[in-house]
């Protein structure tokens, strides 16, 4: 990255205005659950920063995660990379291929040594010394340490990248790991997901670039202003949780009423993502308002936790077993409070 203009720079010269950058500080700000006074030192901060040169590992992934940040609606995918990022390696995206690609990739790290922000994408198989994965003739174990050494932080996007993911699942044939086991000494931040919220990826690098910080963070090291509360906390359809109203089956008169899919092993109480508040593809949708369960996938061992449709009451492990029993509690307290509702409207139609 050789253009050292500030992104305020760009975008004037893209005839952006003070005005519009001053909306779209407040936007940022609502975006990563800040207080509104610093909607102004958020766009500040965007005006007078460089473009953050970006270096982008895909290791042992399926391109979801890549596929799911260029539907990103705001920031979209042009102005992230345009106007706040120089993504200076991208094996899915960039131009070039093969010998000019690897150059692209040491000349940033070379150009931007300390200031660089690497993010992987995919777990990292470490069986056999990483063989089950290179690119270039060099395993993603030796790539990943390489990169990281000079970098000033990394960002593990998705679920693979950040526990292990799919790879990671019994067997784990790979020896496939989370970045945070190999790489201990820089700064790193989890934006898990199967694929992560397209806006909880460009948000925390907007948030990178202007404050030059790590946003709050969970003890999973994920941004709390996105995974600071569980799906269920914000469901449409907790209240019938609440009330004990449960769909039975998929196509059943509950689930056709909107009612609870607790039963029908919906993971929304134990897991932490933003999906009801920022949804997907724009604000449309979140898969409980489509009608199915959430399967956690944000959660370390998703994939090994009993079932996606069992109840949680019913899944395996010490954890399935805690959480599952403290739902079973919510779901008890939910069907006395229907029968007492039931039993004050019998009461009133009696007239006693």
């Amino acid at each position: 990255m050789t253009d050292q203009r500030t992104i305020g720079e760009l975008l004037a010269q893209r005839g952006i205005s003070r005005r519009a950058l001053l909306k779209y500080g407040a936007y940022l700000g609502a975006l990563m659950a800040l207080p509104s006074w610093q909607s102004r030192a958020l766009a500040e901060g965007l005006a007078n920063a460089r473009r953050q040169s970006v270096i982008w590992l895909s290791f042992q992934e399926c391109t979801g995660c890549t596929e799911s940040l260029t539907r990103s609606f705001a920031p979209t995918i042009e102005h992230l990379i345009f106007d706040l990022i120089s993504l200076d390696y991208h094996e899915t995206l960039q131009a070039v291929s093969g010998f000019a690609a690897e150059a692209a990739r040491r000349e940033a790290m070379r150009a931007n040594a300390g200031k660089y922000v690497v993010v992987v994408d995919g777990s990292v198989p470490t069986k056999d010394g990483g063989v089950y994965a290179t690119i270039a003739g060099k395993t993603n174990l030796e790539i990943l340490r390489e990169t990281a050494a000079q970098a000033l932080a990394l960002i593990s996007v998705g679920t693979c990248a950040s526990f292990g993911g799919i790879p990671h699942a019994d067997p784990n044939p790979t020896g496939a790991v989370p970045v945070s086991e190999i790489i201990t000494d820089k700064p790193l931040i989890n934006i898990s997901g199967c694929p992560p919220i397209p806006e909880a990826m460009a948000g925390t690098i907007a948030y990178l670039i202007t404050f030059g910080k790590l946003p709050d963070l969970d003890e999973l090291k994920r941004p709390k202003s996105f995974f600071g509360e569980t799906i269920h906390d914000r469901c449409y359809r907790r209240p019938f949780y609440d009330k004990g109203l449960f769909a039975k089956s998929f196509d059943d008169e509950g689930a056709r009423r909107g009612w609870c899919l607790y039963e029908l092993g919906c993971k929304g109480p134990v897991t932490y993502n933003a999906c009801p508040t920022v949804k997907w593809n724009g604000g449309v949708s979140f898969p409980i308002q489509s009608g199915h369960g959430c399967l956690g996938c944000s959660e370390p061992n998703f994939w090994d936790k009993g079932g996606f449709y069992r109840p949680l009451s019913a899944n395996t492990g010490s954890l399935g077993k805690s959480v599952g029993a403290a739902a079973a509690v919510g779901v008890g307290v939910g069907v006395a409070s229907a029968m007492l509702a039931r039993h004050r409207k019998n009461t009133a139609s009696r007239g006693e």
